[in-house]
């Protein structure tokens, strides 16, 4: 056979086992392809609105491993890794001859001693989706062929983006953003020289340069890749001595830990979600938590709080913090208060005086009765036991008077007014098998937190609600349909409760608010807007006991102010009046609009002066013990009056005592024990009667 003929049959011959091979290599390829799904576990996160991170949850495993995109690390940090670690990183199909020549040469000149690895970042990258415990010449040899399969799937951006990702640096953090957050506490977008360096070294050996616990092999591993970047010529000596010199970290600071409460519930909600993005504002979260963590210290010990922020013209909810602190377990932190139903005190007169002036029963300057009243044995009273006497729907409202609010809830319906909660989105809780009565006026019912400041967001919409959201639902913005009352009303009422003066010692702001405090001292409420934004406060025991003192002006209303500087959002002024809507003086109203004018039969009764006296206490058929403890004489019998006018004189038994007094608290002592028949007569004639069994013992 000629030569050329030989040497064609041999090429042929080795281009169809080069073609053979990789086939077969392919072929393997694909059967066994390197295990890349690894980089699919990955903490989860959730994002504030602008992308910040608010919390972090660690994978299954228990590994801080959070993902990040080249463009989000400093690109000096990069570029000294790649300096340091594999400097033909972008040439080198996944391993690199020259480097491997040179350890081996290495190996030998050093009797065997490893001085470098000759590994890649794509062999390291190998090595972290594969990990194995064996340090031989057959896992070298692995992680080479791992390196050339993952070259054929992913760019070079893409292999240094997932290295990035799975690098160990000390305990439990994996990947350079673990890393950054918790030795630095800062993403790796901006690093300084000296962290930069921290992170190149880390990785090589991450147990034994952990800055929390071995501080000198930190400082001189750091220190190893800045001279390395000198000799390289790489950073001019005078930074590189700058950062030699700065301080190693030497503890872990937490990672990012907002709105706790809120984000829990966004990653229950949406399991297969491994980032969620909230509406909530990450910078007036964190100065809310901290106002939150600061009040806890002037409250009683096992006292909470929880707060809303929103935005009212788009629903969006700024910032919810749900307690003093979701890890506070002596003030039961972990229950998210901002969605626990409670009494809302006087929070929902508002909507009252919306509903009568919708159904112009009243003007802002019309008169009205604060006096004792009884609604068919519900018997209204103030906060604080009085009573005012004849006040304008201004004062009522400013002052959160009882009665008033009562009388024009009877007006308007509490049916209605429940179907125009209805509008906004918000059902009360009644009590079970209760029917709506007068009593929801002052805190008959049940609400959260979220719920009222939604309701409140009809203030800044022209009467119409906003449904408010933060992300963890999913649920589009919506204003409702319907108004929850009309805008000249909204109107009205916001333009009386801007005039209501701030608490005390709280910072002087444009915002209109009101207060509630509900049946037991239960619960403290403070709810304020501006023209666009709405901030509830409820303050109170997460386990609804009494806390002797809580009042809503007293202790919600001043956070409220606090809160509302401190979240740095700039005020928004109130709308003007809307059109055609006039201002009058008492003087210049309709005359039906003069004076308002209950329906109820009590007031009829007593429309031309007060209402008949009545025997508060004691209650008719009690049985009341006045004995001494001993053969004495019987302990004096307290009776508690409300309405009539005084003088008032007390018949016991039929027997007239021989003075009268205009107090309204009477002592009698009775003669013996049994059966006694107690009559008041007031100053008009008008009497009260009960009877009770005076007890010895």
């Amino acid at each position: 056979m000629r030569p050329w003929r030989r040497a064609a049959t041999v090429l042929v011959a080795l281009m169809l086992l080069t073609g053979f091979t990789a086939l077969m290599l392919d072929r393997l390829d694909r059967a066994f392809p390197p295990p890349l799904d690894q980089a699919a576990d990955v903490s989860r996160e959730v994002l504030d609105r602008n992308g910040k991170l608010l919390r972090a949850y660690t994978t299954e495993g228990g590994v801080w491993r959070l993902p990040v995109p080249l463009d989000a690390v400093d690109p000096d940090y990069i570029d000294m890794l790649i300096a340091y670690e594999d400097r033909r990183f972008r040439s080198h199909p996944g391993i690199d001859p020259v480097a491997l020549m040179r350890a081996a040469v290495q190996l030998v000149l050093n009797g065997g001693r490893i001085v470098s690895g000759g590994s890649t970042i794509t062999m390291q990258l190998a090595r972290l989706v594969e990990p194995r415990g064996e340090r031989s010449v057959i896992a070298k040899l692995r992680q080479m062929a791992r390196a050339l399969q993952i070259e054929r799937r992913m760019s070079k951006d893409e292999i240094l983006s997932l290295y990035l990702t799975l690098a160990p640096y000390g305990g439990n953090l994996e990947g350079v953003r673990a890393a950054s957050l918790a030795w630095f506490g800062r993403e790796p977008k901006k690093l300084t020289l000296s962290q930069s360096a921290l992170l190149v070294a880390l990785p090589q050996s991450p147990e034994s340069r952990r800055p929390d616990r071995h501080q000198a092999q930190a400082r001189l591993a750091r220190n190893r890749v800045l001279s390395r970047m000198s000799a390289a010529g790489l950073i001019p000596e005078s930074e590189i001595m700058r950062a030699s010199g700065t301080k190693i970290p030497d503890r872990r600071m937490t990672m990012p830990d907002l709105a706790a409460h809120t984000a829990d519930l966004a990653i229950r909600t949406r399991p297969d979600a491994n980032v969620i993005a909230l509406t909530l504002d990450g910078a007036v979260q964190e100065r809310l938590e901290l106002l939150a963590t600061e009040t806890a210290g002037r409250l009683g010990p096992r006292q909470s709080l929880a707060m809303v922020l929103a935005d009212a013209a788009t629903g969006e909810i700024l910032a919810s913090v749900g307690s003093t602190g979701h890890l506070d377990t002596g003030r039961t932190g972990a229950i998210d208060m901002t969605r626990a139903i409670r009494s809302p005190g006087s929070t929902l007169k508002p909507f009252i005086y919306g509903l009568a002036f919708e159904d112009a029963l009243i003007a802002p300057e019309t008169m009205i009765d604060d006096t004792p009243a009884d609604f068919s044995g519900y018997r209204p009273r103030n906060f604080d036991r009085g009573y005012m006497g004849e006040v304008s729907i201004r004062e009522a409202l400013q002052f959160s008077l009882n009665v008033p609010a009562v009388r024009l809830l009877e007006a308007v319906g509490p049916q209605r007014l429940l179907s125009r909660f209805r509008r906004g989105g918000i059902q009360l809780e009644l009590p079970p098998g209760g029917t709506p009565g007068l009593a929801i006026g002052l805190g008959g019912a049940g609400i959260s937190l979220r719920d009222l400041v939604q309701l409140y967001s009809a203030f800044a919409n022209n009467g119409t609600a906003r449904m408010l959201r933060d992300g963890t639902e999913g649920t589009p913005q919506n204003l409702f349909d319907q108004p929850v009352i009309a805008a000249d009303a909204a109107w009205r009422v916001a333009e009386i409760l801007s005039g209501v003066t701030a608490p005390q010692g709280a910072p002087r702001i444009a915002i209109a608010y009101k207060t509630g405090t509900s049946y037991g001292y239960r619960d403290a409420w403070a709810v304020g807007f501006d023209g666009r934004h709405v901030l509830g406060v409820w303050v109170g025991r997460a386990d609804a006991a009494p806390v002797p003192g809580l009042s809503g002006i007293e202790t919600a209303a001043p956070l409220l102010f606090e809160a509302f500087v401190r979240s740095g959002l700039d005020r928004v002024d109130f709308p003007e009046a809307p059109r055609g809507l006039v201002a009058r003086g008492r003087d210049s109203l309709p005359y039906a609009l003069k004076k308002f004018r209950s329906t109820d039969k009590v007031a009829n009764v007593s429309a031309g002066g007060t209402l008949p006296p009545q025997i508060v206490y004691p209650p008719q058929g009690a049985r009341v013990a006045l004995g001494s403890g001993g053969a004495g004489p019987l302990m004096p019998l307290v009776i508690k009056l409300q309405g009539g006018s005084g003088p008032y004189r007390l018949i016991a038994n039929g027997e007239a005592l021989p003075k009268s007094t205009r107090r309204r608290v009477l002592n009698w002592t009775p003669d013996s024990p049994g059966a006694s028949t107690l009559t008041v007569m007031d100053a008009k004639g008008r009497a009260a009667s009960v009877s009770v069994f005076i007890d010895a013992r």
